[in-house]
């Protein structure tokens, strides 16, 4: 370790002097040992991004340099916990310290007390490589697998079967002690054997997600929206409910109250794939807005490095981000500090390569060691302000993430949730899934979800000569259209979140949906052609039982009895 000593504080960056360190070099500031970060060298100073509070610190209190990057501990005790941007365990700072965090304290992010029943997978005298299970021990979530750290190697000289706590040492390979902890340098990526191609669906439950942009395993999504219209609730569903092995759900510069019904609601979320607790599979981050603000820019990278070491494990981890917008604002922050030339709307220049590095981090892999693929799917919420997608942040995520979900505070206001604009979003993803959808589905997946795709296209179309000549001026076959239209909309793309039915939507049911809409207009159209008048067609009581399927169980019986109950009615209605 080195000393310096402080020659300038300007809110959360201070400059030392007195030191040689290298580039992201932890340090502890002042004579209170306040957590920092090595951001920029320049000549004899080194300039420091401190992580908490640094109200009454003053030049000519000691700096001392740690000589390491900042790092977070790996292993088995990270499920169910709930951590602060650098991983310090909220729930034993609380203990510590009270409701508000002291400045200086630390706690170690995983339990070093308790002891795990250590069972080993290799025996003494194996050769093993980097990332091979070397053993497992039971957690809440199941079964957690024990890696070699990266960079060790060689022929195993003593397995350790038993109970251990995680710094002690349960393998002994070509010299080095193994234990079941690891360390691992937040902004490095984690080594992996082979990148695959994401040709797997992360099915989220959500309809409109599944169905038009849907996303894979180890793929990059983007929700923009202004305030109000769903973006912090959306991604709640999509942790609840998406079928990825492990949850990782940032709050990352949201107001305190927001994440407070995260922290309350997930430990009693009965896990829809297990029956258990969903926070045995989840790990929570939680640095809101009334903490330092230095912090902030630290948790997404903790975030992600904790999803991958789950990754390197065969396990398919969904990463929530909300907001990258807010991260982005604490770079903007810290860089006006260091007086660096500022970018558009004041953010640094360089804030395109730090979202990049960040969502390039996904991906679906081979891992070292590992037989099972496991992947890393990254959900950042954007919040532009006054919804101006045009923003830096919105327009540099866009390009690099595959998918994008544009929220509308017109859907918002008027109740339509998820408010995802089918017109404004996007998916990179849609023709490299529909092999899935349609060899586990059905064989006309792509085929429906191009018709409905058509039908939302003309509907666009037709509203713009509706606002100008009204609905009743239009020809029959377009205000069937239209009301075809309305029936995807209402039965299909709205989703109700807070119902026990109709917030999960299954792929198959997902599918019947839309069939049965389509089918009926399918219907509507040729009684219209055969004679009936479009007044009689669109007041059938089948077109407004199709959303009984939404919130019954036993969908597949209302289905097949609305199917000859649409066949009666449109018999009856064409002989009128």
């Amino acid at each position: 370790m080195t000393e310096g000593e402080i020659y300038k504080v300007a809110g959360p960056v201070v400059i030392a002097t007195g030191m040689e360190p290298q580039m992201y070099d932890v340090v502890h500031v002042g004579d209170e040992g306040l957590m920092g970060e090595v951001i920029q060298i320049e000549d004899e100073k080194a300039y420091i991004q401190v992580y908490e509070d640094t109200t009454g610190v003053k030049p000519g209190e000691p700096v001392e340099n740690t000589g390491q990057p900042l790092s977070v501990q790996l292993g088995p005790g990270l499920l169910t916990s709930i951590y602060d941007g650098l991983q310090r365990p909220l729930v034993t700072l609380q203990e510590k310290t009270g409701d508000f965090i002291e400045r200086g304290e630390a706690a170690d992010g995983i339990d070093h007390d308790e002891e795990y029943d250590f069972q080993p997978e290799v025996e003494e005298g194996d050769e093993v490589a980097q990332g091979d299970v070397i053993g497992t021990v039971e957690v809440a979530y199941g079964e957690h697998k024990v890696l070699l750290p990266p960079n060790t190697e060689g022929e195993v000289e003593e397995i350790k079967e038993g109970s251990h706590t995680v710094d002690e040492t349960v393998a002994v390979v070509d010299g080095e002690e193994v234990s079941m902890k690891q360390e691992w340098p937040i902004r490095d990526a984690r080594p992996v054997e082979e990148n695959l191609k994401p040709e797997i669906p992360l099915i989220t439950g959500q309809r409109v997600l599944d169905g038009l942009f849907p996303l894979a395993k180890g793929g990059t999504a983007a929700i923009p929206g202004p305030f109000g219209s769903g973006k912090t609730v959306t991604q709640q569903s999509l942790a609840k409910y998406s079928d990825a092995d492990i949850i990782v759900y940032i709050g990352c510069g949201e107001r305190g109250n927001e994440m407070t019904e995260v922290l309350e609601e997930f430990p009693e979320l009965e896990d829809p794939q297990t029956g258990d607790k969903i926070i045995n599979r989840t790990v929570l981050i939680a640095n809101t807005s009334n903490m330092p603000v230095a912090a902030r820019e630290a948790s997404i990278y903790t975030g992600v490095t904790i999803a991958e070491y789950f990754r390197d494990q065969g396990l398919d981890v969904a990463l929530m981000a909300d907001s990258t917008s807010r991260w982005a604002e604490a770079m903007r922050e810290v860089s006006a500090r260091l007086e660096e030339m500022p970018g558009e709307r004041g953010y640094p220049a360089y804030l395109a390569s730090r979202l990049a590095e960040f969502y390039e981090r996904a991906g679906r892999v081979t891992p070292l060691g590992v037989d099972e693929s496991g992947s890393v799917s990254i959900i950042g919420a954007v919040s532009p302000p006054g919804g101006d997608f045009s923003e830096p942040v919105t327009q540099n995520t866009l390009r690099v993430v595959k998918n994008f979900w544009a929220l509308d505070a017109d859907l918002a206001e008027r109740r339509h949730f998820p408010a995802i604009n089918w017109d404004d979003s996007y998916s990179g993803y849609n023709k490299t899934l529909s092999n899935y959808f349609e060899s586990n589905v059905d064989l006309d997946w792509s085929e429906n979800i191009q018709r409905m795709r058509d039908i939302l296209q003309k509907d666009s179309e037709l509203q713009e000569t509706v606002q100008l000549v009204g609905k009743d001026a239009l020809p029959d076959r377009e205000r069937l259209t239209l009301e075809i239209a309305d029936m995807i909309k209402k039965f299909y793309l709205q989703q109700n979140a807070f119902h026990p039915v109709d917030e999960y939507s299954d792929p198959e049911k997902t599918f019947d949906i839309l069939e049965l809409v389509l089918e009926w207009g399918d219907q509507a159209y040729e009684a219209l052609e055969e004679g009936a008048l479009v007044e009689n067609i669109v007041t059938l009581d089948s077109k407004n039982r199709v959303s009984e399927l939404k919130f019954n169980e036993n969908y597949k019986e209302i289905r097949d009895e609305l199917q000859e109950q649409m066949e009666e009615e449109f018999e009856q209605v064409v002989e009128e």
